[in-house]
């Protein structure tokens, strides 16, 4: 075997050499660690080796990411291989499916796809060898008689009447077998071991049936097939795979499994072969709650018309996830946090959606849409007048760049659930005389509402104020509420479909009855009629976004297209079924459908209470009054009152003179996180240095990005931000005079592009401000070089 694990690293050890000497391995690893420390292999193999027959689901996922990650960790081989020894139930369509979804997940399997159909002449040959040395017998048994013959847990199994036939026999029924002289079930190969094993797997196991039936792969060239326990490891050996990894339910089969590879060995080296030596070890399968994971369940679901097939975004399956826009790097984190365990548990849904919101949120770029769109007339706004405000892409915790055009008009559509004509105590957005924002745009006014005959409302009259672009209030007046919204002139429309949990309870398959009773009624909402801003209208098949105070989406790679738009619901902006289980957050409806105030980005990864949060009168005052007074989320004050120090936090470092918002989502996304180890009451920082590192990162003297890692320093430590910013050397340059030759400079270097931008692909302008910041060291303000690029590049144009 080649040493495909000798290549050295920086520090001369090979990968597989630094993998041994890593501590804090799970128990999987550790036993390929010391396997390398004992010099037992040359090189780790691992292997994938689904039945085609169906298509895979997030569980499978967990074998994936396991297998090929520690093939890739020790500088390894992976194999994909399809355990394709079941005529009757096997397609190619599922071998093409399984090779793209795992090849989406990014598992490098060499292009070399292997099949165990293309190990029948050595599996038969080997049973064959199994016949001579006496070690397996042709049954011509029924399949009640083998069962009853097997004996039970607490009874010894008995030989049948065929047991004792003479190898000469054996052999010549086995040829025959598979020549096709015999009808399927009228006799089958078994394995001659121990009928008295207290594992009735040993119970002198079938290895052979008789199947005439077209295999995709050999045609009709066998009608003899092996059973999987004893193929599985005839494979694993052809192959020279190290570490055969199996879910736990398969340790019983691993008795099996030796005696097979045992008596491989013998047969391998009769023909004068070297043979190889796998090992099998179980690791807890990978549940999820509120699903199932039963290919014959998922099976009834698509058959019954439950769903729309298997890559229904609402399925488990990969081809689901996958279409309902998830990304393989999320699936993968998943499962690298869940980590590997000998106990099987059910992995909470909640932590896939959390992975998935923590990949896209510098993935999927903030556009705006309107799902139930109710119109609004601005009286005030100059008619025919269409402005072009200039959005951003990203947040300012997301270190990325980019903007794009958002035409405002005289005609809006906001959220029907944005407006209130008699409003609850602490709404704040939209009623009656009332003002809110406009994201990215001005503060508007309700004077009127209009309703049709049956006294339902149809449009509001509002009144701008030109003043308060960008939502500023240069008077200072407190305008508690951000709304969204989309030009009614420019707006497209589209079809988006809400997906949530196909199941409303954790574990379907518990207790009695049909485990369809507890499909989840609101799985799927569509709304045909939704609105989203213009700079979408051309959004290619799998694009992801974020719609701002919605959630992430994506549009469908089946049914969108330009001109009849469909965008899916990846993941909504927080938990919203976590939320659910707290008696102090809001009610179900209202956390269910996100339309706070303008809720920040980091928000939605914080994590909902598990169970109930028990305040005191004085924390529970605060909450309402964070959410009242302070315009916080309802998440955002849940989380900063179940802790007296954080709110204390809160409270004193607003008092210096800090915006709450921006206050609330430093403590929420960033202290919390870092601080997770020791606790709130453990920080060495002061409330005003934690306001001094607040305005750094808000003046733009540092970036977010710095703005955390001197967090993470003053967290331990303490100290002046300032001093951490100049020892680090974090400060961001801001001055044009320094930063316009090196934009000069990469503009020159990439004339080409630049021309390609003037022509009109201004989805370029990221990439000059990522050449600019790479030269720059990443000390330049992107904010300044992104305009400093733009300015640049037009000021050239023809």
């Amino acid at each position: 075997m080649t040493d495909i694990s000798s290549e050295s690293g920086a520090d001369g050890r090979s990968p597989a050499e630094a993998f041994a000497a890593r501590e804090g391995l799970d128990f999987i690893r550790s036993i390929v660690a010391d396997d390398i420390r004992a010099g037992k292999y040359q090189a780790i193999v691992t292997r994938f080796p689904p039945e085609p027959n169906g298509y895979l689901h997030i569980g499978h996922a967990k074998s994936i990411v396991l297998n090929y990650g520690i093939a890739r960790e020790t500088g390894g081989r992976f194999n994909l291989r399809f355990d394709d020894t079941n005529p009757e139930t096997e397609d190619v369509s599922y071998v093409e499916s399984i090779v793209d979804t795992v090849r989406w997940l990014g598992a490098d399997f060499r292009d070399e796809v292997l099949h165990a159909a293309d190990y029948f002449d050595q599996m038969y040959r080997f049973a064959e060898f199994l016949v001579t040395r006496g070690l397996a017998y042709v049954d011509s048994s029924s399949d009640e008689e083998i069962r009853e013959a097997r004996g039970t847990v607490t009874e010894p199994g008995r030989p049948t009447a065929f047991r004792e036939r003479s190898v000469e026999e054996n052999l010549d029924l086995f040829r025959r077998m598979k020549a096709g002289e015999f009808p399927d079930g009228s006799h089958v190969l078994r394995a001659k071991i121990d009928l008295s094993s207290p594992n009735m797997l040993l119970r002198d196991p079938l290895l052979y049936r008789i199947r005439h039936a077209h295999h995709y792969r050999t045609g009709h060239r066998w009608c003899i097939y092996p059973l999987y326990d004893y193929a599985h490891p005839i494979e694993d050996a052809i192959e020279g795979i190290t570490h055969s990894l199996c879910t736990l339910e398969f340790e019983n089969n691993r008795a099996i499994y030796d005696w097979t590879v045992d008596h491989w060995q013998d047969f391998v080296r009769s023909e004068g072969g070297t043979p190889a030596r796998p090992h099998q070890y179980e690791f807890a399968r990978g549940n999820i709650d509120y699903t199932v994971m039963s290919k014959r369940k998922l099976l009834e679901l698509v058959k019954g018309g439950f769903v729309s097939g298997w890559d229904d975004p609402r399925m488990p399956t990969l081809a689901g996830i996958r279409r309902r826009g998830a990304t393989a790097e999320a699936v993968r984190a998943f499962w690298e946090r869940m980590g590997v365990t000998k106990a099987s548990t059910r992995a909470e849904v909640g932590k896939l959606e959390w992975a998935i919101r923590e990949d896209l949120n510098t993935k999927a770029p903030r556009v705006l849409c309107v799902l139930r769109p109710l119109k609004v007339t601005i009286t005030n706004y100059p008619e025919g007048q269409t402005e072009e405000l200039d959005a951003p892409l990203w947040p300012h915790d997301v270190p990325n760049e980019g903007s794009r055009p958002l035409p405002l008009s005289g005609t809006l559509f906001i959220e029907h659930d944005d407006f209130a004509e008699n409003p609850p105590k602490g709404f704040h957005r939209l009623q009656p005389g009332g003002e809110v924002r406009l994201r990215y745009a001005y503060v508007i006014r309700c004077d009127e509402v209009v309703k049709d005959e049956a006294g339902e409302i149809v449009e509001l009259r509002c009144s701008y104020d030109p003043a308060t672009r960008g939502g500023n209030t240069p008077d200072g007046r407190q305008v508690k509420g951000t709304i969204h919204w989309v030009s009614a002139e420019h707006g497209v429309p589209a079809e988006v479909r809400l997906y949530d949990r196909l199941f409303s309870v954790p574990d379907p398959d518990a207790g009695e009855g049909d485990f369809k009773d507890h499909l989840n009624p609101e799985s799927l909402v569509v709304i045909p009629g939704a609105i989203v801003e213009p700079s979408i209208r051309d959004a290619e098949p799998g694009s992801r976004f974020q719609f701002e105070r919605l959630g992430y989406f994506c549009a469908d790679v089946v049914d969108s297209k330009p001109g009849a738009l469909v965008f899916n619901r990846t993941v909504t902006l927080r938990d919203t079924w976590a939320a659910k289980s707290t008696q102090s957050a809001p009610a179900p409806k209202a956390e269910k459908k996100p339309k706070k105030s303008a809720a920040s980005d980091g928000e939605k990864r914080a994590k909902a209470p598990a169970a109930e949060v028990q305040r005191t009168p004085e924390m529970e005052e605060r909450r309402v009054r964070y959410a009242d007074e302070l315009a916080l989320s309802a998440t955002e004050a849940d989380i900063l009152t179940r802790d007296v120090g954080i709110a204390n936090l809160f409270e004193s470092t607003v008092d210096l003179g800090a915006r709450p918002k921006s206050v609330a989502s430093w403590i929420v996304n960033v202290v919390l996180l870092e601080t997770k180890e020791r606790g709130i009451n453990e920080i060495a920082f002061t409330p005003a240095e934690f306001h001094r590192l607040i305005e750094l990162v808000d003046d733009g003297m540092i970036s977010s990005g710095g703005g955390k890692a001197v967090l993470a320093e003053m967290v331990r430590g303490g100290g002046a931000p300032d001093d951490i910013v100049e020892r680090r050397g974090l400060r961001q340059v801001s001055d044009p005079g320094a930063i316009g030759p090196i934009v000069d400079e990469v503009i020159d270097a990439n004339a080409k592009k630049a021309d390609e931008y003037r022509q009109g692909k201004t989805g370029l302008l990221g990439f000059f401000v990522g050449q600019v910041m790479r030269q720059s060291g990443g000390s330049a303000n992107p904010e300044l070089v992104s305009r400093l690029v733009k300015e640049r590049l037009e000021a050239d144009a023809p």
